[in-house]
C-alpha cells in the first residue's frame, strides 16, 4: 500500500489483514510502551483505530497520522442493522467498474439486497472482485458499496463501503455501523472504486465512519 497507485484486491484485503496485524502488534507492544487507549464504542471502531493509528498499516499521511486519536463515527444504533434478502445472480457478467484513477477494478454483480430501513424500501447491488476472490482467505467476500443523502455532509462525499461474507442462505445482515471511508478519503496516492450511481440510497445514513477532518 506504499505505492502511489494500488490494486483494488490490495486496497480490500489490506482493509482485513492490516485488522489482524493491528491487533496483534496492539497486544504485543502495548504492555512495554505507554500508549493512549485505543478509542471506540465497538470492537469494529477500536479495531479500525488501531490499524489507523499504527504507521505499517494506516492509510492516513503521515501528518496526519502523526496528530491522528480516532476517527469520528456516527453514534452506534441498532436501527441501522438490518436483515436483507439476497437475490443471486449468478449469470451476470463482469464488468470494469470505474475507481478515482484510470485503474478499473474487474467486478460482477453477485446479488441484489433487498431490505427496511426505517420503515423504508430499499435496494443494493452486492459485488464481487475477481481478483479478491482468487486471494487465498478471501474467496467468500462480497463488496457492499453506497451512497446517502449525509455524502458531503457528514459523512465523505464519495460514498462509504461495507465487507460482507457470502452467506449460507439468502438473507444477509447489513450493519451500516461498520460502514467505512475508501482509503482515497484520507489520502490521494490510493486509487478507490467510485460507488455505483445504482447503490445510492435516498436517505440519511447516520451510522458508521464520518467525514475525515483533515488537518
Amino acid at each position: 500500500m506504499q505505492h502511489t497507485i494500488t490494486t483494488f484486491k490490495m486496497i480490500k484485503t489490506k482493509a482485513k489483514k492490516s485488522v489482524l496485524m493491528a491487533l496483534f502488534f496492539t497486544s504485543i507492544f502495548g504492555c512495554t510502551q505507554e500508549k493512549r487507549p485505543i478509542l471506540g464504542d465497538s470492537d469494529f471502531q477500536k479495531t479500525i483505530n488501531a490499524e489507523y493509528k499504527d504507521a505499517t498499516t494506516s492509510p492516513l499521511k503521515d501528518k496526519d497520522r502523526k496528530h491522528f486519536e480516532g476517527l469520528d463515527f456516527f453514534k452506534i444504533d441498532s436501527a441501522y442493522v438490518v436483515k436483507a434478502a439476497l437475490k443471486r445472480t449468478p449469470n451476470s457478467k463482469w464488468f470494469n467498474m470505474k475507481t478515482t484513477t484510470d485503474r478499473v477494478s474487474k467486478e460482477r454483480v453477485f446479488g441484489v439486497l433487498s431490505f427496511e430501513l426505517k420503515g423504508e424500501k430499499f435496494e443494493l447491488n452486492i459485488y464481487q472482485g475477481k481478483e479478491l476472490m482468487q486471494e487465498e482467505g478471501y474467496e467468500d467476500y462480497l463488496f457492499l458499496p453506497f451512497l446517502d443523502e449525509t455524502n458531503g455532509l457528514e459523512s465523505y462525499g464519495g460514498g462509504r463501503y461495507m465487507d460482507v461474507r457470502i452467506p449460507e442462505d439468502d438473507t444477509m445482515i447489513i450493519d451500516f455501523n461498520k460502514a467505512y471511508n475508501p482509503y482515497c478519503a484520507y489520502n490521494d496516492k490510493y486509487s478507490c472504486p467510485i460507488v455505483p450511481r445504482k447503490n445510492y440510497l435516498k436517505t440519511r445514513v447516520e451510522a458508521g465512519v464520518k467525514a475525515f477532518d483533515k488537518r
